[in-house]
């Protein structure tokens, strides 16, 4: 399983907290109960999902300031956490993954788990922030 899949699994952990109010810990028990995992590919799910969870007021006020007449809480959930995830990745690796991957595996996120317009949105955000660095 590559690290596109761990995105995703660490997306679906993020929406599940969301929307649960689950603490990190269950809900990357339950994604593991539900997937066969290698150790380093649920290691790099805990990573994105916790760095994301511990820099969750930065990266909220990150994605409300770069937004233009729109609220954070306003944005569909799917939208919001695959914003989250790769602030989060951002914040989590560094330079380790280049930021043109972090924000190319969003947009792909975002084209698979939201609306036809998400991927142009979650890019023009997430160039906006990263440019930014």
């Amino acid at each position: 399983m590559g690290r596109r899949k761990a995105r995703e699994l660490a997306l679906q952990v993020l929406y599940q907290i969301e929307i649960t109010g689950d603490k990190p810990e269950k809900a990357l028990t339950d994604v593991s109960l539900r997937v066969t995992l290698e150790p380093e590919v649920f290691e790099f799910i805990d990573q994105l999902v916790n760095g994301t969870i511990r820099n969750l007021e930065k990266i909220d006020l990150m994605i409300q300031g770069a937004l233009e007449n729109w609220q954070l809480e306003r944005l569909a959930m799917i939208d919001r956490n695959i914003l989250r995830l790769a602030l989060g990745e951002r914040m989590t690796f560094g330079s380790a993954i280049p930021a043109k991957v972090t924000i190319n595996e969003a947009i792909e996120l975002a084209k698979r788990y939201s609306t036809e317009d998400s991927g142009t949105f979650v890019n023009g955000v997430l160039d906006r922030l990263i440019e930014k660095e």
